[in-house]
């Protein structure tokens, strides 16, 4: 029977392996009253950040609680960013970097970028995406990959993770063991992977042996079936994928992993809606999972305490062995101790870089003009087809090359359309004399996007064409920019090539 004593570690443990998100700009009451009794991490979204002074407000009343608390962020740069949710981000997402493929420069951009997070307070990013993209037409990754090589990907993940290191902050590489070969998005529903395990050692797993020979302080789990590794529960649930696989040694086919394995959100659909959050989260633990991400969208002290009751029920009924969740508190313990000890990773004397997010933007660019093709001179009239954004991404984080292109020719208009307004009389009604911009995104995975440029560009040829996601269809247009992401930054970098800037 447990005793009184070992019940309140016991609780104590419970609350340490979470990591919920919580709404607003400040500490709410009932998350500073859980620090004291024992919750280490929290979660930070697009919700809780208005400013990097704000921000820095904020991290400090939690760790006016709790010295060593872990503060994390999905901030990956590019298109999925939170600490510049509302202006989009100063930083290329992986796509750009891979696309350049200069390891020094992905690099000083995850030490950049950490920089920042640093000052702010964050000490743990769920950041890099090792996955990577085998299926173009994958709906949740796309340039959130360094690529569709193996290696390439696998040598940027590694020079992401010293850099963002570099400057204090613990990297967590996500998806394990690879999201990059899937058509469906977890977030709405329960991928499945059905390549062998030949083929998963060489290609989705490479990144992540790089992670982890570079030093990665964390792995985050992807909920994702992988016949070949379990062929019933998803790998965020699975000893198999856990620690079968990640876990395990080398000499055994393993990767050897040691640090702290942190779940994807567990309110995503792919767990939720088939086992359920606080069934889910006692599987992930017992599975080798050792924080639990929660808190994108249930973001309350109910959720807080139904997990950790339903943790501590788990070890009385036997479900969850004591000893599991206390191996999983002390990896939580271990990583904020990191962060917190002297220099926690950081490389003294480097002078912060704010250019290094435009310049690698202008690197990442690829060009192609049609002969006679003139830079625009004039007042554009931007056309931004927009898709509907994945969960990850967001669609509060404004994107395209208008507010940029209007930085340069002042006057210029954006109008933007979907796949039910994107007819061709629209926009050449709404662009009159103006030349067009027309900004696209993923073209090659929405017919509805691919039609309408079509007949935009049989009736204005001289219209310029931005692709501001992967960039599989052939270029078009008389001048066509690929910029491998949507961040501003890389707006801003087109915006220069179509101004002639």
């Amino acid at each position: 029977m447990t005793t009184l004593t070992s019940q309140g570690t016991l609780t104590r443990d419970a609350l340490t392996v979470l990591q919920p998100g919580f709404t607003g700009t400040t500490a709410p009451d009932w998350l500073l009253r859980r620090i004291g009794e024992g919750l280490s991490s929290v979660g930070l979204f697009g919700r809780n950040i208005a400013s990097p002074e704000q921000l820095a407000a904020l991290t400090a009343q939690l760790r006016a609680e709790r010295g060593d608390m872990l503060v994390a962020i999905d901030e990956e740069g590019g298109d999925v960013t939170r600490l510049e949710v509302r202006t989009g981000s100063s930083f290329p997402g992986n796509l750009a970097l891979g696309t350049v493929d200069d390891t020094a420069l992905t690099r000083a951009v995850a030490r950049e970028l950490g920089r920042r997070l640093a000052e702010c307070g964050v000490n743990l990013n769920w950041a890099p995406s090792a996955d990577v993209n085998s299926d173009p037409d994958n709906p949740v990754i796309g340039v959130r990959s360094f690529g569709a090589d193996p290696h390439l990907v696998a040598r940027h993940t590694a020079a992401y993770v010293e850099g963002l290191q570099s400057a204090g902050v613990a990297a967590c590489t996500k998806h394990f063991p690879g999201h990059g070969d899937t058509a469906v998005d977890s977030h709405h529903a329960l991928p499945r992977i059905d390549a062998d395990l030949a083929t998963l050692r060489e290609r989705e797993l490479v990144p992540f042996r790089a992670a982890v020979a570079a030093g990665t302080k964390a792995v985050m789990s992807a909920h994702i079936l992988l016949p070949a590794l379990d062929d019933a529960l998803p790998a965020t649930l699975s000893p198999a994928a856990l620690h079968g696989l990640l876990r395990a040694p080398v000499a055994d086919g393993g990767l050897g992993f040691d640090g702290l394995v942190v779940t994807d959100g567990m309110e995503m659909r792919a767990i939720a809606a088939t086992y359920g959050i606080e069934r889910g989260s006692v599987m992930a633990l017992a599975a080798g999972a050792d924080a639990i991400c929660v808190g994108g969208g249930l973001a309350d002290e109910d959720t807080v305490l139904r997990l950790r009751d339903a943790l501590v029920a788990a070890v009385r009924s036997g479900e969850l062995p004591e000893e599991r969740l206390a191996d999983a508190a002390a990896r939580v313990r271990a990583l904020a101790r990191w962060t917190t000890g002297p220099g926690a990773g950081r490389e003294e004397g480097t002078a912060p870089a704010p250019e290094v997010g435009l310049t690698a933007a202008r690197r990442a660019l690829r060009v192609t003009a049609a002969a006679g093709h003139e830079p625009l001179t004039a007042p554009a009239y931007v056309a931004a087809f927009t898709p509907l954004a994945n969960i990850a991404v967001g669609d509060e984080t404004p994107w395209g090359v208008g507010a940029e292109l209007a930085r340069l020719l002042p006057g210029t208009l954006t109008g933007t359309y979907g796949p039910e307004s994107a007819g061709t009389e629209e926009v050449l009604r709404a662009a009159g004399e103006r030349r067009i911009v027309a900004v696209v995104r993923d073209v090659h995975r929405h017919p509805w996007m691919a039609r309408a440029l079509g007949t935009l560009l049989a009736a204005r040829p001289e219209t310029v064409v931005v692709e501001m996601g992967l960039n599989e269809a052939p270029p078009s247009g008389a001048l066509h920019i690929a910029t491998h992401g949507a961040a501003r930054v890389c707006g801003a970098a087109a915006a220069e090539v179509i101004a002639g800037a």
